[in-house]
């Protein structure tokens, strides 16, 4: 009856088949009590009072369909303020009830979203680790000797178990994608200024962000766009100018040779080689570019002026209370003293002339895409030395904020024991938020890891996020339309787009039409037979030219449904069986690629 994930369709599911918020609730409470895992919250919402909201929401709204986020449960960040709960930004010392919700907490729960409770971080979001709180360290979902990530730990680890829908964390360095690679999830981090910080506690003030850890990109979108929005009370708030990526041919840019560093983990390096070849596969260009601009970046964000800025957060309270800080977030905020004003402006300016460098990379590629941790380690590994290797999840995270990027985190999968996960994050420049999901989402579902610790879960289709429309069709071409092929020009010439070079499914045969000048490929579906499929291409072109294409074909061909390799039908070229009588079956050779190169060397 209660799914093991709790993703918004499943959930969406179970409510329409009779299942009650109340009932929902109970389930909730359930599962926390008997989690293994006793450092996930800091506070929770006392049962009655959770009962309550559950029951409020249906004299509110009764219908299932009547909100967004209707009888959707979920944990917040304990920086993030609730009201009923104290906010402790894991220091308790420091704690204070809040008044009011968090504007974003406010906007879900208009939405019909139950707040379970309040998570664990790393001491006022300082760390990537999970380790640095006096409530104890979240473990990884899949070891629990292992580091959960932070500062978000509490909070990707209750979405990872099954305990909450979603949960919000928080970004400055990394803390909302790291914590997603190291437990399967998929984490969203916003545009700076895209979702408001009212009612956040700071690390960085001018670079901090809200995240939001689920387990499809489509439920992490959903959810984003219900916090996104103006606030007049947030100085850094923005007005969203959403950009644009391309639908095809996509641009990804990867890791050059000479900038990859994976600290010894072979096993995330083999990870991030495959999410390269999938991107390829699922029709991105793939381009090395020079890493060494960003790098220098994320470099200033720990050790240069900006370190300052977390001391601005809490430099009242660290002047009374010193003694309350978790030593390694106390050494690490202490160290800002020693930056004044001048520094302070001559790290604007480096970060300036980084980011014109930064500029002439993004000429290459529409997209970036890097290791969202390049290694993981155990908790005693960790507080073994907890600066030194909390600074190398940060390796490809720390500069995105700094520039504004925007990034989705989507797990990459399992290390060659199935042990452990890893992660890759896409990065788009500002406001690229909605454009990145489509090929974020394909790339999660193409990597089939699951979601948290359901790694072997389908991904509902429901939360599947649909490519924007560009106007233009998808065509399979299996013949003399093929790139550099002799009709490659009428696809070329009418404006049309490659999409991706792939194979057919198994059960196509392909066969060399007799007396056909050009010579004609004849494909045909033969379910049955399992081959390894043929060589396509599928491109995009006009209507007009799908038109042309359509009027154009000579019988015995004709346009029809052809099934791929992953599973999805494109409209392309068949052959009506009836031609095939005299013809040279070449499904061996793989293609008609392969099959014009044989006659070309028969020929001579």
């Amino acid at each position: 009856m209660f799914p093991a994930f709790l993703d918004l369709a499943s959930l969406k599911a179970a409510y329409a088949g009779g299942l009650s918020p109340l009932d929902l609730v109970e389930e909730v409470i359930a599962r926390i009590e008997a989690s293994d895992d006793p450092a996930i919250f800091i506070s929770r919402t006392p049962a009655d009072d959770l009962r309550q909201a559950a029951r409020d929401l249906l004299a509110r709204a009764p219908e299932a369909n009547s909100l967004l986020l209707w009888g959707v449960p979920f944990a917040v960040k304990d920086n993030i303020d609730v009201a009923g709960l104290p906010t402790t930004a894991a220091c308790p010392a420091f704690a204070y009830q809040p008044e009011r919700d968090a504007t974003v907490v406010a906007r879900l729960k208009a939405a019909g979203a139950l707040v379970i409770g309040k998570t664990n971080l790393d001491q006022f979001a300082t760390g990537l680790n999970g380790t640095r709180s006096p409530y104890g360290a979240p473990r990884s979902v899949f070891d629990s000797a292992y580091v959960s990530g932070g500062s978000s730990s509490g909070s990707a680890v209750s979405v990872a178990s099954g305990l909450a829908s979603f949960a919000l964390g928080t970004d400055t360095a990394g803390s909302g994608r790291v914590p997603a690679a190291f437990n399967n999830l998929v984490g969203i981090k916003p545009t700076p200024g895209l979702v408001p910080n009212v009612g956040v506690v700071p690390a960085c003030r001018s670079v901090d962000v809200v995240t939001v850890f689920a387990g499809t990109v489509g439920d992490g979108v959903a959810i984003r766009r219900v916090m996104d929005g103006y606030d007049a009370a947030d100085p850094f708030s923005k007005v969203a100018k959403p950009a644009r990526l391309p639908v095809s041919g996509l641009r990804i840019g990867v890791l050059a040779a000479d900038e990859r560093e994976f600290y010894g983990n072979a096993a995330y390096e083999a990870l991030y080689d495959a999410a390269i070849e999938r991107a390829k596969a699922l029709g991105a260009e793939i381009v090395p570019f020079d890493y060494a601009p960003f790098r220098l970046a994320a470099e200033l964000l720990y050790s240069g002026p900006w370190v300052a800025e977390r001391l601005a957060a809490v430099k009242d309270f660290i002047a009374s209370n010193a003694a309350d800080f978790d030593p390694t977030v106390r050494t690490i905020i202490s160290g800002a003293t020693a930056y004044g004003a001048v520094d302070a402006f001559e790290g604007l300016y480096k970060l300036e002339a980084l980011r014109q460098k930064t500029l002439v990379e993004w000429q290459k590629a529409d997209v970036l895409m890097l290791p969202t941790s390049p290694t993981t380690y155990t908790v005693e590994a960790m507080l073994a030395d907890p600066i030194a290797k909390n600074g190398h999840f940060g390796r490809y995270t720390n500069f995105a904020n700094l520039f504004g990027y925007a990034a989705i985190a989507i797990p990459a999968g399992f290390d060659a024991d199935g042990h452990l996960p890893a992660g890759i994050t896409l990065f788009g420049l500002s406001f690229c938020d909605d454009a990145l999901a489509p090929f974020a989402d394909a790339m999660h579902r193409a990597l089939a890891a699951g979601m948290g610790r359901e790694r072997t879960a389908a991904l509902p289709e429901a939360s599947k996020v649909a490519e924007p429309d560009d106007g233009l069709v998808s065509i399979v071409v299996v013949g003399a339309h093929l790139t550099g092929m002799l009709l490659n020009h009428e696809l070329t010439g009418s404006g049309g787009k490659l999409v991706k070079a792939c194979r057919t499914a198994g059960d196509y045969r392909l066969y060399a039409l007799p007396n056909t000048t050009p010579p004609k490929p004849g494909l045909i579906r033969d379910p049955g037979f399992s081959g390894k499929g043929l060589a396509v291409e599928v491109w995009r072109v006009t209507p007009e030219a799908f038109g042309r294409f359509v009027q154009n074909i000579p019988a015995p061909l004709g346009i029809g449904k052809i099934t791929l390799d992953d599973g999805s039908q494109v409209s392309g070229f068949l052959c009506e069986p009836y031609a095939l009588e005299g013809a040279r079956e070449i499904t061996d050779l793989g293609g008609w690629r392969a099959y014009i190169a044989e006659l070309k060397a028969r020929n001579g």
